[in-house]
């Protein structure tokens, strides 16, 4: 599964962008657990703090921490917006999406002691506002990458599992403006960027724009994407001749059932093989995100699924256990069914069961997506999968042996400072960059 990498692969964009628009009289830093201790020998006026379902029970830990110092503690992120009343008592003020249009208010309110319990603007923030991340706030050498951008907020799309399905999300999509897309890319000084995107085709013709201005940058990129891409075989041209180099497919199951179930309308199996081979046509290498434990999965899901990898060459696959995250509408559908059967949140990390499947036990559907992984980048099926296009051969195992299955031994190489080395070694081996 995801090995310890992930946690150092690029620093908290979000964090970054709200120290970026701090009015400059005021003083920030920002601390990363994820690759250091915090250091609490500081008292500051107001602590903001991202909380991940499974972070959240460290974040009460922080807060109280500064709490008993007298400091101010406002939480934001996704777990924190989602339930923001579970926060109660745990932080002074809870901030529910998007931060940037609600942030110097934050700010002042602090300041003159009026801190609000709640700040939401209900209306989706104008992108255009959103300013270039300012890099200098962290420290890079300690992250794999800081090379990600994010071109455009939200999914046209809201699948039940997703965080998209919450009540807090407006559901509008929307795209930055290009000619800051643009900038931000220059002000990087790169020849690769990671989008970040929940999706970066939701709006084609915004998507159409965006190539044209990338053609002539001589730059290589990579983004996620949805399924309905196999309808516009032209744009995968496009998007290759531009760069794009490996893209994450939300495929989430070859079984037609357990797409339906949760409402993920935009996929349709019977197409998948085609976009994969338009895909590795185009010399673009395929991600393929699966979820495990949906209500028509049994055992001989995870067979089939192997197969059907193996079978299509898919060069990199990131599966997910079924988690009904708090606020979505899986997680609603489960508590009125009562299938929720572990309340620890750390264990909502999508690697662990914390409901009851409908077609297999706990332990089937966790020792059946364990050995998916351990299967899928065996070393056999590793060889089975290689690639035919000899161009993206040495980026297909550089991921496959160095950030799955020998993962731990590149992380723990990581950890002695050169995190950010390795990343520069993997973008030459790959792309001669």
């Amino acid at each position: 599964m995801d090995s310890e990498i992930k946690r150092r692969m690029s620093p908290p964009l979000s964090l970054v962008t709200l120290a970026s628009m701090t009015p400059k009289r005021h003083h920030v830093y920002i601390e990363d657990e994820n690759i250091g201790s915090i250091n609490f020998n500081d008292k500051p006026d107001l602590v903001g703090i991202t909380v991940n379902v499974d972070t959240v029970y460290r974040a009460f830990e922080i807060s109280r921490i500064y709490k008993e110092k007298g400091s101010k503690v406002i939480f934001g992120g996704i777990h924190a917006s989602a339930v923001p009343k579970e926060m109660s008592g745990f932080c002074d003020s809870v901030c529910i999406g998007e931060a940037e249009e609600v942030w110097e208010k934050i700010i002042t309110d602090c300041l003159t002691g009026n801190l609000q319990p709640i700040y939401h603007k209900t209306e989706p923030t104008d992108l255009s506002l959103v300013p270039i991340p300012d890099w200098n706030f962290i420290n890079k050498r300690k992250y794999l990458y800081y090379n990600v951008i994010v071109a455009s907020r939200g999914c046209p799309f809201k699948c039940e599992f997703c965080y998209n399905s919450c009540d807090y999300v407006s559901g509008v999509y929307r795209n930055r403006p290009i000619a800051e897309v643009i900038k931000e890319i220059d002000n990087l000084k790169t020849k690769q960027v990671m989008f970040i995107d929940d999706n970066l085709i939701g709006n084609l013709r915004w998507t159409e724009s965006l190539l044209d201005e990338l053609k002539n940058k001589n730059l290589l990129w990579h983004a996620a994407v949805s399924t309905n891409l196999v309808h516009h075989p032209d744009l995968i041209a496009r998007m290759a001749q531009c760069g794009c180099r490996s893209l994450f497919v939300g495929f989430e199951s070859i079984n037609t059932e357990s797409i339906k179930s949760v409402n993920k309308k935009q996929n349709k199996i019977s197409e998948y093989e085609t976009l994969i081979q338009l895909l590795h046509k185009n010399g673009i290498m395929v991600n393929a995100s699966l979820v495990f434990g949906f209500d028509n999965d049994n055992e001989e899901t995870f067979k089939k699924t192997l197969e059907w990898l193996i079978k299509n060459k898919v060069e990199t696959m990131t599966g997910h256990i079924l988690t009904p995250y708090p606020g979505t509408v899986l997680y609603k559908k489960f508590k009125s069914e009562k299938r929720i059967t572990c309340n620890d949140l750390v264990k909502y990390n999508t690697s662990q069961v914390v409901f009851q499947p409908k077609n297999l036990t706990e332990r089937q559907l966790y020792e059946g997506y364990t050995k998916m992984y351990k299967d899928f980048y065996s070393i056999k099926n590793i060889i089975k999968r290689l690639p035919e296009n000899k161009k993206i051969a040495a980026s297909y195992l550089l991921f496959n042996f160095g950030y799955r299955k020998y993962g731990r031994i590149v992380s723990f190489i990581g950890k002695l400072g050169f995190m950010n080395s390795i990343g520069k070694l993997a973008r030459r081996l790959s792309y001669g960059i």
